[in-house]
């Protein structure tokens, strides 16, 4: 019963809850297409070197928000593909710093041409205003996360009080009833 009371409150939030569940469709068909030796996680640092550039291990543990033992695991399957170099970092011998290398640029290409190949293919019917908006609301929808990492979880606000009873006074206030 309160579950239907949350829809009840929040329609559209909840429909956009259901559609967000959807998107790992896509992510899956995405994912389909990734060469046999190219995971999702190989693919993940591939973009996030290309996207930053050189990057600390532990930087890009963080982006990926995964634990540093499944970052080395995908840094030691990638190297063995030869697709990016670990190298000491000058500031601290300890640490790594992973870096594309020419066969992980081409690699990381040929991921991006099979992504774009895909979602031209399932969006051929879409006019590109309405590619162009699904960009700009998703990249609007990333911004009101933020990095979701790093920021606290933030409950949904509370519903309005319904409207005091005529006649009747509350017997406890809350603190928002009381200011």
């Amino acid at each position: 019963m309160a579950e239907q009371t949350q829809y009840a409150r929040y329609p559209q939030y909840a429909e956009l809850a259901r559609q967000l569940s959807g998107v790992g469709a896509v992510k899956r068909d995405l994912g389909r297409i990734l060469p046999a030796d190219c995971s999702a996680g190989s693919a993940a640092v591939l973009t996030l070197l290309g996207r930053h550039g050189d990057l600390r291990m532990s930087a890009l543990a963080e982006l990926l928000a995964v634990d540093m033992s499944v970052t080395s695991r995908h840094a030691a399957h990638l190297a063995e593909r030869g697709w990016i170099e670990r190298s000491p970092d000058p500031a601290d011998k300890r640490s790594r710093i992973l870096r594309l290398t020419p066969e992980g640029t081409a690699m990381l290409l040929e991921l991006s041409r099979r992504s774009t190949d895909l979602l031209a293919e399932r969006l051929s019917d879409w006019t590109e205003d309405e590619v162009g908006q699904l960009i700009l609301l998703m990249t609007r929808l990333r911004a009101s996360f933020g990095d979701c990492r790093t920021t606290a979880h933030r409950p949904p606000p509370a519903p309005p009080s319904p409207p005091p009873v005529p006649g009747s006074e509350p017997t406890t206030r809350t603190p928002a009833q009381a200011t």
